[in-house]
């Protein structure tokens, strides 16, 4: 990482704890909530835990970190010597985390670019990784933002959920997609499209739906080096098998990440997501 500038982003980028020690990214923690508990994303609590609460029923919310929290991080990323700060977060469709970091940002001790990608997972991740890069070669901070923005822009996230219940209940998808994720055994394909869920297919079994999602993913990376990431959620044998069948479709594959999603995210998909994410270099 550049001395001067530092990237910051947040715990629903699920990047993985080495990649971010390498290119000196520092995390600021989402919250959920277990019933009447607090738990930080990433450190207190697991995407096991969380699976098995969901799968129990008990009530589960999240909640954006506070610009306190983001106010002490742009203190303490500028006491390491930071003297300007790109922090880079998840679309402001899904939380409130980028205005809490806006707000922080206005007291910080040094310049802050704060950034809704409209990404989330390793989308997001992606997005950080390219700034991250782009200032360790000694880039600005406009440099570090153009970089976001234009992995960002050529990013694509699909995903398969075994019910929509989830997204509903947490406001994320709307009643009406809602209903034919259960009309008639539905299984719905998702994207993330201008920073929100859309529904993209709808296929008839579970099994068609991730072989769907499969030839997508084969799709968008035909022609380009890519890096993709494979997210679950208490699936681990999917994203083993999917992850193994792009590694053979995909001749352009770079890097690939393959991790279950953190408690933020799982939270509103419930155990079973399958998800995909293709970036182009």
């Amino acid at each position: 990482m550049s001395r001067h500038v530092a990237i910051v982003t947040d715990s629903t980028a699920y990047l993985p704890p080495r990649t971010m020690e390498r290119h000196g990214i520092t995390s600021v923690p989402l919250t959920v909530v277990l019933g009447d508990r607090a738990f930080e994303e990433g450190t207190e609590i697991s995407a096991r835990s969380l699976a098995e609460a969901l799968q129990k029923r008990r009530s589960v919310t999240t909640s954006r970190p506070s610009p306190q929290l983001f106010a002490e991080t742009y203190r303490r990323v500028a006491g390491a010597g930071a003297k300007e700060i790109v922090s880079l977060h998840l679309s402001s469709e899904f939380s409130g985390t980028y205005d809490a970091a806006a707000l922080a940002a206005r007291g910080a001790p040094v310049p802050v670019r704060v950034v809704d990608t409209g990404m989330v997972a390793m989308a997001l991740g992606f997005c950080a990784l390219a700034a991250a890069e782009t200032a360790e070669a000694g880039g600005t901070v406009d440099d570090a933002v153009t970089a976001a923005e234009k992995r960002a822009a050529g990013t694509s996230a699909f995903f398969y959920v075994d019910t929509l219940d989830y997204l509903r209940r947490g406001g994320r998808i709307g009643a009406a997609q809602a209903l034919f994720g259960s009309a008639l055994a539905v299984k719905p394909l998702l994207r993330l499209n201008d920073g929100r869920i859309d529904l993209l297919e709808k296929v008839r079994t579970a099994s068609r739906a991730i072989a769907r999602l499969e030839e997508i993913v084969a799709e968008r990376a035909a022609g380009a080096q890519v890096d993709i990431a494979v997210h679950h959620l208490a699936a681990p044998e999917r994203a083993s098998a999917l992850a193994e069948r792009l590694r053979t479709r995909v001749p352009g594959l770079e890097d690939l990440h393959v991790s279950e999603v953190g408690a933020v995210i799982g939270a509103h998909t419930g155990p079973g997501l399958l998800g995909a994410v293709v970036s182009p270099r």
